[in-house]
């Protein structure tokens, strides 16, 4: 069975906070049976002054794990049953402020979906923690089309939700949200309304359900992941939804639920909750690679 996690920091603390314990390992992702991890290159928590210097570490430590002999592919359908693969993301899309020319430049280094903001504001849109209810700024809309012509996905998770709709309405490709929730179920701005989900899933777009307790809900247990999957499905998401652990980026984890080498619990939490075999496949990552498939360029 192909599994896939479509975010985690770990390249991140891999760059900031060396010889720090990773929930994201070899073994682990052995463990678990992924066959591929998206490693996000995360902007920081307004580190505006550095952005670059960050960004060139982070793609020199995954030079680093490919020297170690991790194996990173360019399309989700390169992933193989048995085999770990990861692929690039970044979060926050700062490097791009300035010009589409950089975009070009992270495509052709494998970069393969993009959070349009984390938690700030920048030259493309307003974060959903901001509490802004404007657009995409002009900037955001022009890079955008362009990061989608190219190849790179738009990841809505972080955006506020004027500029999700905005993506829905006035782009060709549907979004994706690597690592959001169901705001139904847990009332963050974080997590997704039950509008813009049916949206994305009607678009085509995909989403990967988040980890971070703090968004799925309390107690944070494996039930409660599984919670917002059913939901997910209940509002039109069957073939649309998969994993967006957050493993390398929250700190406290569900009970039962500590790396990528608890995924096979999950998995047997879908059967248990009365998921078809077809739907637990899907889940686990075929959903995201017929994702893909629909917006190949």
């Amino acid at each position: 069975m192909i599994i896939c996690d479509t975010h985690c920091d770990t390249l991140y603390n891999l760059a900031v906070r060396p010889g720090a314990p990773l929930d994201v390992t070899m073994e682990n992702l052995k463990k678990g049976g992924v066959s591929l991890q998206t490693l996000a290159m995360f902007v920081g928590k307004g580190r505006q002054g550095d952005v670059e210097a960050l960004f060139a570490e982070m793609f020199r430590q995954m030079e680093l794990l490919e020297q170690a002999g991790w194996r990173r592919v360019d399309d989700p359908s390169q992933a193989m049953d048995g085999q770990v693969s990861v692929m690039l993301s970044i979060e926050g899309c700062e490097p791009f402020d300035l010009g589409l020319e950089v975009i070009d430049e992270y495509r052709r280094r494998g970069v393969r979906m993009a959070a349009i903001t984390w938690n700030h504001e920048n030259t493309l849109g307003y974060p959903a923690m901001s509490g802004s209810t404007e657009g995409l700024k002009p900037y955001g809309l022009t890079a955008i089309r362009h990061m989608q012509k190219v190849g790179i996905a738009a990841d809505v998770s972080h955006l506020n939700d004027a500029g999700v709709r905005d993506i829905l309405a006035k782009c060709d490709l549907p979004p994706m949200a690597s690592h959001s929730n169901c705001r139904a179920l847990v009332n963050h701005p974080r997590n997704l309304s039950d509008d813009l989900l049916r949206a994305i899933f009607a678009a085509g777009g995909y989403v990967g359900v988040n980890f971070w307790p703090t968004i799925i809900g309390e107690p944070a247990t494996i039930d409660r992941i599984i919670d917002h999957i059913a939901h997910m499905y209940d509002v039109g998401g069957e073939g649309h939804v998969g994993f967006g652990s957050d493993f390398d980026g929250i700190e406290r984890k569900p009970e039962g639920v500590n790396s990528p080498a608890d995924f096979p619990a999950l998995l047997d939490g879908l059967r248990r909750r009365g998921f078809a075999e077809k739907d637990v496949e899907s889940v686990a990552g075929q959903a995201l690679l017929d994702y893909y498939k629909r917006i190949a360029v």
